[in-house]
């Protein structure tokens, strides 16, 4: 197997950065995210930062893991080790005879992609904050309003998780939340049936669906809660889209329960294969750390409408 580290450069606006394969390597042409080769004695994080500069000239100061994923090739079996770069010196220019593109994830102009990539961009389309509804705490006409609000200064993945209201009452509010959401995405927690009935965007498993499921929900996102490897194992194994894994932190919610940890956080999602958002006593403004030990994002409950 080849080990591959590659960088997802972001620009400002939330670009990323594409470099099309020059002739005389395999599938010239097709367009990738720069990086290469992980040598002999060499770190993932080592080798990117050499191939950024070998190939593109520059030198990223804020990156972070994010996910690694294995492609089987005509020529190779590949680990691809994917890190986001958020910050670099220099100007990104093609030194090794390459044309490059700042492209917009969600809405790729550049063709053809090396076939390893299309699942690194899906995963791309995921926002960094998960909100979670809580009327539950906050009542159904201020939850509205806080996510109007929400959604106007950005908020983009939504989570609908009111256990304690009755079935009809829960598909009036999740009608509600669809209707203020119209640019968002919208998933339903647990309950398959009522998601279908409103075409929700996706469904959101508990650990406890996830254990006990053979085959993955026909949903256009499908998610799942995760508490250890065993659990994150089995959402990988279905084919989820993504996880949330807690608590990372101890929670009002949890009372005398101790977090995991930013640590075991780290080890367990290393070398994980889907975005995983990192869920439990944490703030927007943990994005950051949740993002330098793997995590793909923040899921946020009571911080969510703040």
């Amino acid at each position: 197997m080849v080990e591959v580290a590659a960088g997802i450069i972001f620009s400002e606006n939330g670009d990323i950065l594409l470099g099309k394969r020059p002739e005389g390597k395999p599938y010239p042409g097709y367009w990738e995210f720069p990086g290469g080769k992980i040598e002999a004695g060499e770190s993932a994080t080592e080798a990117l930062k050499r191939e950024l500069k070998e190939e593109i000239g520059i030198t990223p100061r804020n990156l972070h893991p994010w996910i690694s994923r294995v492609f089987h090739y005509s020529h190779a079996t590949v680990k691809l080790n994917f890190f986001k770069v958020t910050g670099w010196d220099g100007e990104p220019e093609g030194l090794e005879n390459q044309e490059l593109s700042w492209q917009d994830p969600n809405e790729i102009r550049v063709f053809p992609l090396l076939p390893a990539n299309e699942p690194i961009l899906r995963s791309l389309r995921l926002a960094p904050v998960y909100a979670v509804t809580n009327a539950a705490r906050l009542g159904i006409a201020l939850q509205l309003e806080k996510l109007k609000a929400a959604l106007e200064s950005g908020v983009e993945f939504i989570q609908v998780r009111e256990k304690e209201m009755d079935r009809d009452a829960l598909k009036r509010f999740a009608l509600e939340v669809m209707a203020l959401a119209r640019h968002a995405k919208v998933t339903i927690n647990s309950d398959v049936e009522l998601a279908h009935q409103i075409r929700a965007h996706g469904i959101h498993l508990s650990s406890n669906q996830l254990m006990h499921l053979s085959v993955k929900p026909d949903f256009d996102w499908c998610g799942a809660s995760v508490h250890n490897a065993r659990e994150l194992d089995k959402a990988v194994s279905l084919g989820l889209d993504f996880a949330v894994m807690g608590h990372v932190l101890a929670t009002p919610s949890h009372p005398g329960m101790e977090g995991m940890g930013w640590e075991r956080f780290s080890e367990t999602v290393k070398g994980c294969p889907i975005p995983v958002y990192a869920l439990g006593g944490l703030r927007k403004e943990d994005l950051g750390i949740a993002q330098q030990h793997g995590a793909h994002g923040v899921a946020l409950l009571s911080a969510a409408w703040k």
